[in-house]
C-alpha cells in the first residue's frame, strides 16, 4: 500500500466541499486530478470512503474514521517541510473561527497580544455563529475555536475560557427605562430584537428568560451584534446582549441598562468557550496558542 500525502489532500478537500468540482478549484487542479486521486486512494484502501448522492459526494463511516488520520498526516508533513525551511517552530498558518461577539470584540485584543508576543503573523479567523464554527471545527475545516455558548458533542472538546456577564437593554426613551427595578411581568409583551437560531447569544436569553415569559414577540432577528445594538439604541425593542459588547453604546448612552430584580434569580454570567476537535493532530503552533488563549486576559 502506497498512499501519498497528495491523496490525503484530495480526500478532506472532499470532504469539506462535497463535490469533485469545488474540490478541484480550491486544490488548483483539474476535475480529472481530483477524480483520480480520490479512486486511487479508495482503490489503495479496498473500501469507499463517500456515498454518491445527487452529484454531492458525502463522507460514509470510513471516511468519518480515516480522516482524523489523514488530518494529522497532512499536519506532520507541513511541520517536516517547516522544519528545514525555517528554525522557529510556530510557523505555518492557523485556522480560527470565533462567535460573533468573541470574535468582534475579543479576539482581535487576543492575536494583537499573540503576535506580538510570538511574532508568528499567519492567522485567518472566521466570524460566525456558534454552531456553524462547530461544524467547520467537525469537517476539519478549522483548527480551533472561540465560541459563546457551550457545544454538546462527542467528536468536540470544549474547555471553559472567559466568563462575560449578559445585559438586557434598551434606548433611552423606552418606558422601561424609567424603571429602578424590573419584575419578569415588565418583560411580558416587549418587543425583543434577538440574534438569528444557532447563536450563542439567542440561546442565552431563550434558556435564561424567554422560557420564563409566558408572551413575548421577535421584533427582528439579526446576525450581527453592531445591527442589534443600533436597532436597539433607536427604539426599536429591548434586547439581551453582552455587557462587553455593549460597553461603547452604554458609555455613550445610546443604550440603557435594565435592572432587574434580584427576585427574579437570573444567573446573567456566561462563560466563553475554547473548542477543538477531539481527534485532531495538534501542531505546536495550535498548541501554543490553546495555552497563549489559557493563559491570557481580557485587558479591558
Amino acid at each position: 500500500m502506497n498512499i501519498t500525502l497528495k491523496q490525503l489532500q484530495v480526500f478532506i478537500c472532499i470532504t469539506q466541499e462535497k463535490t469533485l468540482t469545488a474540490a478541484a478549484k480550491k486544490l488548483f487542479i483539474t476535475k480529472p486530478a481530483v477524480s483520480m486521486g480520490l479512486a486511487e486512494l479508495e482503490k489503495q484502501l479496498g473500501q469507499k470512503l463517500f456515498e454518491r448522492k445527487n452529484n454531492r459526494l458525502l463522507i460514509n463511516d470510513w471516511g468519518k474514521q480515516l480522516l482524523p488520520l489523514a488530518d494529522e498526516q497532512i499536519e506532520r508533513g507541513k511541520t517536516i517541510t517547516r522544519l528545514f525551511e525555517q528554525q522557529s517552530s510556530l510557523s505555518g498558518k492557523l485556522r480560527i473561527g470565533a462567535s460573533n461577539t468573541i470574535g468582534n470584540h475579543v479576539v482581535p485584543s487576543l492575536l494583537s497580544d499573540f503576535r506580538s508576543t510570538t511574532k508568528h503573523l499567519k492567522q485567518s479567523l472566521l466570524i460566525d455563529n456558534s454552531t456553524t464554527i462547530c461544524e467547520q471545527l467537525k469537517e476539519y475545516e478549522l483548527d480551533i475555536g472561540l465560541v459563546e455558548a457551550y457545544v454538546f458533542d462527542d467528536q468536540l472538546h470544549s474547555t471553559r475560557w472567559l466568563q462575560d456577564e449578559m445585559v438586557v437593554v434598551c434606548n433611552s426613551a423606552h418606558s422601561l427605562a424609567k424603571k429602578k427595578e424590573l419584575n419578569l411581568s415588565d418583560l411580558e409583551n416587549q418587543q425583543w430584537i434577538l440574534r438569528e437560531i444557532g447563536s450563542g447569544t439567542r440561546d442565552f436569553f431563550i434558556k435564561h428568560i424567554g422560557e420564563k415569559l409566558t408572551l413575548y414577540s421577535i421584533s427582528l432577528e439579526l446576525k450581527t451584534t453592531e445591527a442589534i445594538i443600533n436597532c436597539t439604541s433607536v427604539g426599536l425593542g429591548i434586547t439581551c446582549i453582552s455587557r462587553l459588547a455593549a460597553r461603547h453604546a452604554l458609555n455613550d448612552k445610546r443604550l440603557v441598562e435594565l435592572h432587574l430584580s434580584a427576585e427574579l434569580e437570573l444567573d446573567m454570567s456566561r462563560d466563553y468557550w475554547l473548542v477543538c476537535h477531539k481527534e485532531k493532530y495538534q501542531s505546536p503552533l495550535l498548541k501554543q496558542f490553546m495555552q497563549f488563549s489559557s493563559d491570557w486576559q481580557l485587558p479591558f
